[in-house]
């Protein structure tokens, strides 16, 4: 197999340096050259798609609140940064920060300044699930992807979800729109493998293709390019560029992007 250089897709932004899927961990991937972004959804009692891995807000936000029953106003309220630097406030040297970039980051706000980049970035979108609103996820997720003309052929934006029937409803949508089957479980697989499409991606975590050696084979074997999260170490990305995998989802977007320029370096 021939090594190839994968794509790396910041996993909530450059979410090592700065708080996770707010727009300062975006504008930070960028700047180091990401080569695409990746960012989970939630939908909030008032119909947004929100930019939350959690279905609560205690860990990013310091708040009990369920991103589903609040309305965008309340998150908005919340800061979703402080949690990962909590003594900035007692730094005086410190530049002043904008702080839309530590606020709740919707999706149309983060397609917006991934739309107005100078060169192209893709977007991993996941849908989380289970969730009280189930379809209406993907139903506004599609709506979105519509009003941008990334429905079509060619879109910068791939779907990812651990629901088989969540991206079933995507691909019902916008056929055209590339799909990733998550998997978290290696058993999982001999069941995914006879009931996903036979163009979509398929996402393993690394701890499973690292436990089990030959499950990143056995998917490459079935036809499905790899879109493997989360990779932050040069042993993880070292068995990704084995595999051939096309993409790494990494918390480290520069760190991962300067070891692989390295190892250009030493082939060339």
């Amino acid at each position: 197999m021939v090594a190839v250089r994968p794509q790396v897709v910041a996993h909530r932004g450059a979410s090592h340096d700065n708080a996770e899927h707010t727009l300062g961990a975006y504008v930070a991937a960028l700047d180091v050259g990401a080569d695409g972004v990746e960012c989970d959804v939630r939908l909030t009692a008032d119909g947004h798609l929100v930019c939350v891995h959690d279905r609560d807000l205690r860990r990013t936000a310091s708040s009990r609140r369920l991103v589903s029953t609040s309305e965008l106003a309340d998150l908005d309220a919340l800061d979703f940064a402080v949690w990962k630097n909590p003594w900035s406030d007692l730094d005086d040297e410190a530049p002043a920060r904008d702080e839309r970039l530590d606020r709740v980051l919707t999706l149309k706000t983060l397609f917006e300044t991934i739309a107005d980049y100078d060169r192209r970035v893709e977007i991993a979108v996941e849908t989380k699930h289970p969730t009280r609103y189930g379809g209406l996820v993907e139903r506004r997720l599609v709506e979105m992807l519509r009003h941008f003309g990334w429905d079509r052929i060619g879109s910068p934006v791939r779907v990812m979800s651990f629901s088989w029937t969540a991206l079933q409803r995507v691909e019902g949508m916008a056929p055209a729109v590339p799909l990733v089957q998550l998997v978290d479980k290696a058993h999982h697989w001999p069941m995914l493998r006879r009931m996903v499409g036979n163009d979509w991606l398929i996402g393993p975590g690394i701890g499973e293709l690292t436990d089990h050696p030959k499950l990143g084979r056995r998917i490459r074997r079935a036809g499905h390019d790899l879109h493997v999260w989360t990779v932050n170490t040069p042993t993880e990305l070292d068995l990704c560029v084995e595999l051939g995998v096309k993409a790494v989802i990494t918390d480290r977007p520069a760190y991962i992007l300067d070891l692989l320029d390295q190892r250009d370096g030493a082939a060339g």
